[in-house]
């Protein structure tokens, strides 16, 4: 059984999208971001970083105690070489893989979402800010649809390269991009959004997304940490 602790975020949902591909037994365990309960010791024992998701294997391959993992990237790998699935069927395969899966972790969905924040979230409009990101944005959508010009997944086969990206294309009109600018982004889309697992992801996100308000004390805690902040709560050990 695997354990996430889980909010309808893209990173998120990453996570459970994998997880219904691949026909695994999981348990959400909901982890409020807008209430703080990111914040909670019993959490931080298992992401010390304070964000979601994360996830507990209690049955791992070795045997041995549970296992945890955060960071979205580290749990889809993670998740992949214990069941075999997704992640290339050799060497090769293996490289394209995670260069496409860290292109988003590093690139796709740190750019966009800080283009969502300046655009939905920030106090006061910054127009450098939101120019900014919203071309990076761009420019990213242009390399994802160069592509798949020649591949029908992002990495060649379907791979946790696709699972991990489209959670953040999903959002694509409130990040200021036109899809149908991009034809093959857009039919890749499409036929990710046609996936059942997709769609089940999707569908089982909504009871806590339907509660999901962004309030101005959510903002002030998912906005306002500090270091400082972070010392003050009480944090448990992890293995």
């Amino acid at each position: 059984m695997i354990d996430v602790h889980y909010w309808p975020t893209p990173n998120g949902l990453k996570v459970t999208i994998f997880l219904e591909e691949a026909g695994m037994p999981y348990r959400v365990v909901p982890v409020n971001i807008g209430k703080g309960e990111q914040f909670k010791p019993e959490f931080l024992a298992i992401s010390p970083n304070n964000r979601m998701p994360a996830i507990v294997d209690t049955e791992p391959k070795d045997g041995g105690a549970p296992i945890s993992v955060f960071e979205s990237g580290a749990i889809l790998i993670y998740l992949a070489e214990k069941s075999g699935k997704f992640i290339g069927g050799d060497l090769r395969a293996r490289a394209r893989v995670l260069e496409w899966l860290f292109w988003q972790v590093g690139g796709l969905g740190p750019m966009a979402g800080q283009n969502g924040h300046f655009n939905s979230y920030a106090p006061e409009k910054i127009p450098y800010a939101i120019d900014r990101y919203v071309k990076e944005t761009n420019r990213l959508y242009g390399v994802l649809d160069k592509q798949l010009a020649t591949n029908e997944w992002v990495a060649g086969a379907y791979s946790i390269a696709d699972m991990a990206s489209y959670p953040w294309i999903v959002p694509y009109e409130r990040h200021m991009q036109r899809i149908d600018e991009f034809p093959n982004l857009k039919r890749w889309f499409d036929a990710m959004k046609k996936r059942p697992a997709v769609a089940a992801a999707y569908t089982k996100a909504e009871p806590l997304r339907s509660g999901n308000l962004m309030t101005e004390e959510a903002k002030k805690v998912l906005f306002g940490q500090t270091a400082a902040n972070v010392q003050k709560r009480a944090v448990g050990g992890r293995d």
